[in-house]
C-alpha cells in the first residue's frame, strides 16, 4: 500500500497574524510611571560669598533609618507627630524678631522662620512610600503656617478667607477673575516671610 503524503500547513498568514498581535500588544499595554516630588530648584550662586554660619539650634534634624523608623533631634517619633513638631520648630521665634509668629520662644530652639532650616537625611534602604510619608509631612508644616499668614494678610489685600494653598491654586487657574497681579505679590511676600528650608542630606548606611 502506498505512503499518504504528510499534510502541510499553510504558514502563509503566520506572520500576519503575528504582525496584528504584536499591534495589538503595544496598543493595550501601559508602562507605568514613576512618580516623583515636585521640587523647584534654585538658581546656580556664581558669587563667591560664603554661606552663612548656622546655628545648631536653628536645624530641626530629621532621620530616617534603613528601617523606616523616623528620628527627630535624636528621639523616636512617630510620623503622626511630625507636622506639628515641625510647626512648632518654625514658628518657635525665639529671638523675637517675628511679629507674626506664635510660638512658644524657646531659647533653645529655632530664632525665627527665615533662619530655621530642616535637614532631612535618610538610610540607603529607606523605602520610598517612607520617605514621601516624610516629605509630605514636613511641606504640610510649611503649609500650616503660610495657611495662618494667608488667612491674616489676605482681608487686607482684598482675598478674604483665602489660605495659601487656595492662592495658589487661584494664581495658576485661568477662570479666576480676581487680580492676579496683587495675588502674587502676596503669595511671594508669604514665601518671603516663612521660606521653605527644606534641605535634603545624602542617603547614610
Amino acid at each position: 500500500m502506498a505512503k499518504r503524503a504528510a499534510p502541510e500547513v499553510n504558514a502563509g498568514s503566520m506572520a500576519d497574524i503575528a504582525f496584528l498581535l504584536l499591534i495589538f500588544f503595544l496598543v493595550t499595554t501601559t508602562i507605568p510611571k514613576d512618580s516623583g516630588i515636585s521640587r523647584k530648584l534654585p538658581p546656580i550662586d556664581d558669587s563667591e560669598v560664603e554661606p552663612p554660619i548656622l546655628r545648631e539650634k536653628n536645624i530641626f534634624k530629621v532621620l530616617l533609618n534603613n528601617r523606616d523608623q523616623l528620628l527627630v533631634e535624636d528621639e523616636i517619633m512617630e510620623i503622626k507627630d511630625l507636622r506639628q513638631a515641625a510647626v512648632d520648630f518654625l514658628d518657635n521665634n525665639g529671638d523675637g524678631s517675628c511679629e507674626f509668629c506664635q510660638g512658644k520662644r524657646d531659647a533653645a530652639s529655632s530664632d525665627n522662620p527665615i533662619k530655621a532650616v530642616i535637614s532631612l537625611s535618610n538610610g540607603r534602604e529607606t523605602s520610598y512610600a517612607a520617605y514621601i510619608a516624610v516629605q509630605n509631612e514636613l511641606v504640610a508644616a510649611y503649609n500650616v503656617l503660610r495657611n495662618r499668614r494667608a488667612l491674616e494678610l489676605g482681608p487686607q489685600r482684598g482675598f478674604p478667607n483665602m489660605n495659601f494653598v487656595e492662592m495658589q491654586e487661584a494664581s495658576n487657574d485661568v477662570r479666576f477673575t480676581g487680580d492676579k497681579d496683587k495675588l502674587k505679590e502676596l503669595i511671594e511676600q508669604i514665601q518671603t516671610e516663612i521660606p521653605q528650608k527644606l534641605a535634603e542630606v545624602a542617603a547614610t548606611n
